[in-house]
């Protein structure tokens, strides 16, 4: 599948599924679990100086921005089998690309989301500037991206083919 549009994510079937099962977690019995942590901590005397509230409270709002992050990812997830062996660069491929030139530099990363893999696998975002720099391109074509100290950094596209899990 190629994607056109920045916002879609395209994910596996067995990613959705997970990426779904810990969004209804989240939602229902994870809320509920974290609301009686803050009750407890509440009524262990002044919040002012209760260590156990402001982490319960803290662990509430990195657990909200995980729900919001994930009802985002999933609404506008694209859901299937790993896209066709064009050869071009979009979501869902492993990319090997060289920097300036030199063959003996390379780099293979999985064009697409964290969300698609474990933390085996090392993952560009197609809105990262690497990502920008490839995205569309083809064995053989050139890109460049800015790098934080202002230089700018010359890929090769050497291989592309589908992400198989």
């Amino acid at each position: 599948m190629t994607q056109t549009s920045e916002n879609v994510t395209w994910l596996t079937q067995e990613a959705y599924d997970r990426l779904t099962a810990e969004l209804e977690h989240l939602s229902g019995p994870g809320r509920t679990e974290l609301a009686a942590k803050i009750e407890e901590a509440r009524q262990e005397g002044d919040l002012k100086e209760n260590a156990g509230y402001h982490a319960a409270k803290e662990e509430q709002g990195k657990q909200e921005l995980r729900i919001r992050q994930l009802k985002g990812l999933l609404d506008n997830a694209k859901v299937g089998e790993a896209p066709a062996d064009t050869g071009v660069v979009s979501q869902g491929m492993i990319v090997t690309v060289a920097f300036d030139g030199d063959k003996d530099d390379t780099m293979t990363f999985l064009f697409g989301s964290r969300e698609d893999v474990g933390n085996d696998v090392e993952v560009y975002s197609p809105a990262s500037p690497l990502g920008t720099a490839i995205n569309g391109k083809k064995i053989g074509d050139s890109g460049s991206y800015e790098l934080p100290n202002g230089k700018s950094m010359n890929v090769e596209i050497i291989e592309v083919k589908p992400y198989t899990g």
